[in-house]
């Protein structure tokens, strides 16, 4: 699939790191580092804009390394870029750690995964379809 995207940026445009990678790196596009105290949280811009097809979606979803190494995390996780929107690419970034984080510019922030997607039309009925499940909410199905 072929995606239109623009880059402002001085950044390389993102990449599927293995030839099995579902999701690709953004890099912060800033013009100086961000510093992240524990619970703070900030949208770093990334540089890019793209055009998505319809009936696609990116999500933005945080890095495994800096949320374990660094407790970096994106705070509406996954974060989702609809088809429609035209604007840059922001990633909502929050430190859960008890230390303070710095952000460069060119660091990798989180990665974009862009999947396909239906939109649903709802068919209001009476009962739902019973299922051995039930209204069986948190924890129903057990421990093991």
């Amino acid at each position: 699939m072929k995606v239109r995207i623009i880059n402002k940026s001085s950044n390389e445009l993102p990449s599927y790191q293995t030839g099995a990678s579902a999701g690709m790196d953004l890099r912060a596009q800033l013009e100086a580092p961000v510093r992240l105290g524990p619970l703070e949280r900030a949208v770093i811009g990334t540089g890019l804009y793209m055009e998505l097809p319809v009936g696609y979606e990116a999500q933005v979803r945080p890095r495994s390394g800096l949320a374990a190494k660094m407790g970096i995390t994106v705070l509406n996780s996954p974060g989702t870029i609809d088809a429609d929107y035209r604007g840059e690419i922001g990633v909502i970034l929050v430190n859960v750690s008890n230390e303070p984080v710095t952000i460069a510019h060119g660091e990798r922030i989180a990665q974009m995964v862009i999947s396909r997607f239906e939109q649903a039309e709802w068919e209001a009925v009476e009962v739902l379809t019973d299922t051995e499940r039930g209204s069986g909410g948190f924890g129903s199905t057990g421990v093991d």
